[in-house]
């Protein structure tokens, strides 16, 4: 707030002196506002979370463990990432033990493409997810938050359904941004096993003779 005084003062002889502006500057509004920004920024600070994302990596193997359960090789499909925005996936397992070896399938990471190939391979989980979501906001079914999401974990898990297993492998091509594509495809396909491994040589030279 401003405040300007004014002073005028008459000479003899009826001339008066030019006005003399004097400016006070008062503070005080700008210490209530100060005040309200920095509870606005404490605030906001400590409500917003940090997004992560959620990443399966298999751990080392260590001396003494038992060997890990077998994968069906019916529900196991592989996704391999590769340079310029490339992506395919196969079905099985590549052994070079057991010829042949399984055609690579060439897709994109639209919704046409890899999404697709997710959902129908999940349709079975994913419908089930989606009625659970629906009845809960039409009313249907009362229950917290908390027990939404336990129970939609236990639909992904639920083997008789025998939802996919998933493998994501991407090669030294291969961008961050295309494995954190495939990771939101995860999530928005309901799919719940899967994993980050490394790519074999003989995925890579699958690669090599893939469609281009």
């Amino acid at each position: 707030m401003g405040e300007i005084i004014q002073e005028e003062k008459q000479e003899k002889g009826g001339r008066r002196k030019n006005k003399k502006h004097s400016t006070n500057i008062d503070m005080t509004p700008m210490v209530d506002l100060m005040c309200l920004l920095i509870t606005f920024f404490m605030l906001t600070t400590a409500f917003s979370k940090p997004k992560v994302m959620e990443i399966t990596m298999p751990e080392p193997a260590k001396p003494g463990d038992p060997p890990p359960p077998p994968i069906p090789a019916d529900r196991t499909f592989n996704i391999l990432m590769s340079g310029n925005d490339k992506v395919y996936y196969y079905q099985g397992l590549a052994d070079p033990k057991k010829p042949p070896l399984p055609t690579l399938i060439k897709t994109n990471y639209g919704k046409d493409g890899i999404r697709k190939f997710l959902l129908q391979k999940n349709k079975v989980v994913f419908k089930r997810v989606e009625d659970l979501k629906t009845k809960v906001v039409k009313g249907e079914l009362v229950m917290a938050d908390s027990t939404l999401n336990r129970k939609i974990k236990e639909i992904k898990k639920d083997k008789t359904l025998k939802p996919p297993i998933i493998l994501i492998k991407a090669d030294e091509k291969a961008k961050y941004k295309n494995v954190v594509d495939i990771i939101d495809e995860m999530a928005i396909c309901n799919v719940a096993s899967y994993a980050v491994v490394d790519i074999s040589p003989v995925e890579l030279e699958m690669l090599k003779t893939a469609p281009k």
